[in-house]
């Protein structure tokens, strides 16, 4: 849906493009020429960025270690999906709103951190398709949170990206709009997601695959 709605706005998004849905799950996606190439997620949605309350990326050593101290699956299931993330870090909220009304040290570090792993793997994805052309947010944090935007396109700047600052601070509607400034080497989009029609579209797909696709096309 991300890539539909960007090919349909932009030129460039038929290039390399990094779509980062950033919520209480988060991931990034590469595509180049519209087909994904790389993403954060592995075997499961665990893996890969720090999210609401769910670990991301950790060093299997970590696991190891916990069962030699007596930890068993359901302790350590609850811990990286229900217990990590900005609330394990915080201390506080897995609610990134609640984290920057709160303005403790504890809450920015968390930030800080759920930022660094976005703009740390960002590079990696960027790498995968030998550059960027279009970089896209969405999910809560990512449609919502313009501080956020702003701190991870400003660590991105090496790569040709440049934020209009007045467009970022647009307040959110419903339609994809760009915020770029004038000359980015990396045109910056925030699309509203929207996964419910997505998995309409899709389980419609399965249940009458004999439909007419363009008819199908018309109900997106």
């Amino acid at each position: 849906y991300i890539m539909d709605t960007l090919q349909e706005r932009s030129p460039r998004a038929q290039g390399r493009v990094l779509m980062a849905h950033l919520g209480n799950g988060a991931s990034l996606c590469a595509a180049r020429a519209g087909r994904s190439v790389a993403t954060t997620m592995g075997f499961s949605a665990l893996d890969g960025l720090m999210m609401g309350t769910r670990s991301g990326t950790l060093d299997a050593g970590v696991l190891l270690y916990l069962m030699e101290q007596g930890w068993d699956h359901d302790r350590i299931q609850k811990l990286l999906y229900k217990q990590s993330g900005l609330l394990g870090v915080s201390g506080i909220s897995a609610d990134m709103r609640r984290l920057r009304a709160d303005g403790s040290a504890a809450a920015q570090r968390a930030i800080d951190q759920f930022i660094y792993r976005v703009v740390r793997e960002s590079g990696a994805m960027a790498a995968s398709m030998g550059g960027l052309d279009v970089l896209a947010f969405s999910g809560g944090i990512g449609e919502n949170d313009a501080a956020l935007r702003t701190q991870v396109c400003d660590q991105l700047g090496w790569m040709g990206v440049r934020m209009d600052a007045a467009r970022n601070a647009g307040v959110p509607g419903d339609a994809a709009h760009a915020i770029h400034a004038e000359g980015s080497a990396v045109e910056v989009w925030v699309v509203p997601t929207d996964e419910g029609r997505v998995a309409a579209r899709e389980a419609a797909r399965l249940l009458h695959p004999a439909d007419d696709a363009g008819a199908m096309e018309n109900n997106r």
